[in-house]
């Protein structure tokens, strides 16, 4: 067994060891707005529920390591003193992970994820519609842990309004844990699917995806990708070219024999079979191959 100090070793190094030990984390998908009105979103696996009477939650949003800033999650938090906080289920997932893109200020991370915003009924941020459920909740303290990279801040919030999709509930009107099919995090790229156990999903860290709001119409109106799907596609830095969609469909039979058939249907599933296998960018050059 080894002994580790934490004076002793980097930041990011010891932040990998936190992670990895303490989990799987649920995790928050904060809503909030700034002082002018502009919504952000974006997830928070330092996350839990501390009490019932009075109905309390509690996420921490972490100074970021790389260069000591703070989000913007913080910034209108403290500004405003709303948020609200969005459960993840697997259905969304690969938005939500789109969603933890570090987008330019001002640009709208529901229309980057292709998340649909929904009018709260007491506070200003917008909830998320695709969430199971939803909390409508003000700041009550916000309490820094440290003013170095990697400090968080712990953002408690009492619960005012409670959304609940009627899909997730059972007979009794209990929320089914199965139905729910919540997600958690782990260490690294690793997830939790509460009823099935671990998958990967790849953290856009230094990379900025097209969104979900660069996707061509066509793919976004097919029958064939759901929310996943498109975050997926979405979380590409850029799109395949001409000359190397040529390559690919000149060597490629499946693909060739695809587009022979003039069949849409049969092309978006064989794009989909790549997303199936992780293969993003294989799935881009299926869709945008032509005849």
């Amino acid at each position: 067994m080894i002994t580790i100090d934490p004076k002793t070793i980097g930041t990011a190094k010891l932040q990998g060891y936190l992670q990895g030990s303490v989990g799987p984390r649920p995790i928050a998908f904060a809503s909030t707005m700034d002082v002018e009105g502009n919504p952000n979103v974006s997830p928070f696996s330092f996350f839990n529920v501390f009490s019932a009477n009075p109905p309390i939650l509690v996420f921490s949003p972490a100074r970021r390591v790389r260069d000591n800033s703070v989000k913007h999650t913080l910034i209108n938090a403290e500004a405003t003193g709303e948020v609200v906080i969005n459960v993840v289920n697997y259905d969304m997932v690969q938005q939500i992970s789109l969603a933890s893109t570090e987008y330019a200020d001002g640009v709208d991370e529901f229309i980057k994820s292709g998340l649909t915003p929904v009018i709260s009924e007491v506070v200003k941020p917008y909830r998320v519609k695709e969430a199971p459920v939803q909390f409508e909740c003000k700041v009550t303290q916000i309490i820094p842990l440290g003013t170095e990279g990697g400090a968080g801040n712990l953002i408690l919030c009492e619960v005012l309004r409670i959304h609940i999709n009627e899909n997730i509930l059972d007979q009794n009107g209990v929320i089914d844990q199965h139905k729910i099919d919540l997600v958690s995090r782990l260490g690294g790229n690793w997830y939790s699917r509460s009823n099935q156990g671990l998958f990967e999903v790849p953290k856009p860290v230094s990379t900025l995806g097209i969104g979900v709001d660069a996707i061509p119409n066509f793919v976004k109106e097919s029958t064939v990708f759901n929310g996943n799907d498109l975050g997926m596609l979405g979380n590409i830095e850029a799109l395949p070219t001409e000359e190397e969609i040529s390559i690919f469909v000149k060597d490629n039979f499946e693909v060739k024999g695809v587009l022979s058939a003039d069949d849409e249907l049969k092309k978006y599933q064989l794009a989909k079979d790549y997303l199936i296998k992780n293969e993003v960018l294989t799935a881009w050059k299926v869709l945008l191959a032509k005849k």
